[in-house]
């Protein structure tokens, strides 16, 4: 088993080299045991074109050896420095407006320019023969956050020759092209590959389908600059692991996709930053303003355990405020210990603090790290040491066992509702977080995989929200699994290539489910749709009208007289949006179908399993009396009464 293990993120180029040994001997004593080094470090690694300085970089790395951490070492192409750029200004991204994306921050290049690609298949080569055996170096990152600054799509000069490239690889004929986008459609035939316009600055929506091979190409090449530098670093460094730092509530590329090259996922932890960009109305981010949303870090750890075939990190946690949101609060006290156990439970084999030392200068002096600018602790440094005292004392290994319950989570679905919501705020994401809420207020720990036969195997409750389209794969293992299924709303209600299908949605899911949508509606906010007397909660935001087969019966009914919940069996079918009332109702009901015990938990009270330990957290702002959820075992960490950002934990053999 892997043992779990805290660290941090460190950048010796912004301090003195007189500081790195007392740094590293700081790090250790408080127990930490990896640092991620050199992500944006290129200016330094080569600061003319040809003219590479690596020995600054090997007096750090050998520092934080002697000291006893380990190094993950990123590559630097995040930040391709001014000399680099000057030689070659057709590598900026150019955004949807038409405007180049300038130098003077970070993540300015585009995907599909080949030069700056060669150029970074070059740095990378150096720095992973450079380092790629050096006894400090356990892991490797990629880049840094892909996608970051709405970065993925890019409408240069390069992008369309690539995109031109990417099309006619798939359809092989204009002719195909033009009947699978369905461009007879206001006289938007071409007559060859190159014809072909990016979809963007058209007089009104382009087409649905256009857009969506464009997003599906704009993945795809963010998906190729990663392998090559993934290929590299295998080539020069083998048996260390590579991992790619993924963001919350990000969609503009497929992560699974993305992931198979990497041998694990990572993604950046923000807890309070996430909250107050996110959708939740005034009332929720006040309740959590400081110590966040209860599930937005819990999906998170789900999906890129996910992503990464069930080895996962957090690569960079929050420790105090950030500079980026809206408004940027201080946690509370305690919920940076709370935030490193809720990724340990969910299996994460480490968690690294963002960062050492608060930066004085440039864009990210703001945010707070473990250390203050003048090498004081700061809060989280107090956080991080005794996060790390209670590991060793819990003998904290990654012990994750596969779910009962599996959440498909498909990035094309979510690029085909923002492409045509059909209504204003229909959001995927917002539907997925819908379901997975109810999930956890049931208590319950969560397998989420991509809509794939693989994903549905051995499960006992599949959930398939909102899925655009069901390929074979998913809908051959759905037949195989006696599982019990929901489906919709939304699902299978388009083809692969954005049409209605001709025997209407849900499209191949209706070998499983015998029904038809033959209607929708958008609701306004504000507007409702009740159920029938009996049955709790409303659909809001989204309704569909179905026509049921012989093999379907109604199990809910809306208080129209409307189907609002199909049954065929085990399967089921929802016909709308659900409020979280009827999203509780809904998922109590499939779980006792399932066989599945769900806990009655207290509102900010969260329950996650780590293979036979048992966690329970307290996001509330009040003592709760957890002693039912912990009966008669004994506690290894906390109090049965769990203060705010509380956490217990025991094992779930003394239960």
């Amino acid at each position: 088993m892997t043992e779990q293990k805290l660290g941090v993120c460190y950048y010796p180029e912004h301090w003195p080299a007189a500081l790195w040994a007392e740094d590293a001997r700081r790090m250790r004593e408080i127990g930490l045991r990896f640092v991620r080094v050199g992500e944006f470090a290129w200016s330094r690694l080569e600061p003319r074109p040809g003219a590479y300085d690596f020995d600054w970089l090997r007096r750090a790395i050998d520092i934080l050896h002697e000291a006893g951490l380990r190094v993950v070492l990123g590559t630097p192409t995040a930040t391709p420095p001014k000399w680099l750029v000057d030689s070659m200004p057709e590598m900026l991204a150019v955004d949807a407006q038409g405007r180049p994306r300038k130098f003077g921050s970070r993540r300015h290049y585009c995907f599909s320019h080949e030069g700056y690609a060669r150029e970074c298949d070059r740095i990378v080569t150096r720095l992973a023969q450079e380092f790629g055996a050096h006894p400090a170096v356990a892991a490797w990152q990629t880049d840094n956050e892909f996608g970051c600054h709405d970065s993925v799509e890019s409408y240069s000069e390069a992008a369309l020759a690539a995109f031109r490239d990417w099309c006619r690889r798939k359809y092989e004929t204009i002719e195909a092209l033009n009947e699978a986008w369905g461009n007879v459609f206001w006289s938007m035939e071409f007559m060859s590959f190159e014809e072909i316009e990016l979809p963007n600055l058209t007089v009104t929506e382009a087409n649905p389908s256009h857009l969506l091979d464009f997003q599906r190409f704009s993945s795809d090449q963010v998906v190729a600059f990663n392998k090559r530098q993934a290929e590299i670093i295998r080539g020069h460094s083998p048996g260390r692991p590579i991992l790619h730092n993924f963001m919350g509530a990000f969609t503009a590329f497929d992560h699974f996709a993305l992931s198979r090259d990497l041998d694990a996922a990572a993604w950046d932890s923000y807890p309070l930053g996430f909250l107050e960009r996110s959708p939740n109305s005034e009332a929720f981010k006040s309740r959590y303003m400081r110590v966040g949303d209860p599930d937005f870090q819990a999906f998170h750890h789900d999906l890129y355990r996910g992503c990464g075939r069930g080895r996962w990190w957090v690569m960079e946690q929050q420790p105090g405020p950030v500079n980026w949101a809206p408004w940027n609060p201080a946690p509370a006290k305690g919920a940076v210990r709370l935030w490193a156990h809720e990724a340990f439970a969910a299996g994460a084999e480490t968690v690294c603090y963002f960062r050492w030392r608060q930066a004085p200068f440039a864009q990210e002096q703001m945010h707070e790290a473990l250390l203050l600018p003048n090498s004081k602790p700061n809060e989280a440094f107090h956080d991080a040491a005794r996060v790390a005292q209670e590991l060793a004392a819990l003998s904290a290994h990654v012990e994750t066992r596969r779910a009962e319950v599996a959440l498909i989570f498909d990035y094309e679905s979510a690029w085909a509702w923002k492409i045509q919501p059909q209504g204003q705020d229909f959001s995927y994401w917002e539907l997925i977080m819908r379901f997975y809420r109810a999930l956890r207020r049931a208590g319950l720990s969560i397998d989420i995989g991509p809509p794939t036969g693989e994903t549905v195997a051995d499960r006992k409750l599949i959930l398939l929200p909102g899925l655009f389209t069901a390929c074979e794969s998913l809908v051959d293992g759905l037949a195989n699994s006696s599982a019990v299924l929901l489906a919709g709303p939304r699902a299978g209600s388009k083809t692969e290539h954005f049409t209605i299908p001709v025997a209407l949605p849900p499209g191949a899911l209706q070998s499983l489910i015998d029904l038809q949508v033959r209607r929708v509606e958008s609701l306004r906010p504000g507007a409702i749709i009740p159920m029938n007397d009996g049955n709790p909660g409303y659909f809001e935001r989204w309704r569909e009208f179905l026509a049921l087969g012989g093999e379907a019966a109604v199990a809910i009914a809306s208080r129209d007289g409307e189907c609002a919940l199909a049954q065929c069996g085990k399967r089921y079918y929802l016909a709308g949006w659900p409020d979280e009332t009827l999203a509780d109702a809904i998922v109590s009901r499939l779980l006792a179908e399932a066989g599945i015990d769900a806990l009655r938990l207290p509102q900010d009270i969260r329950v996650r399993d780590n293979g036979g330990l048992r966690y329970i957290f307290n996001y509330g702002p009040e003592s709760v009396d957890v002693s039912s959820l912990v009966g008669e075992a004994r506690l290894l960490l906390g109090d049965v009464m769990l203060a705010p950002c509380g956490v217990a934990a025991f094992r779930r053999d003394e239960i």
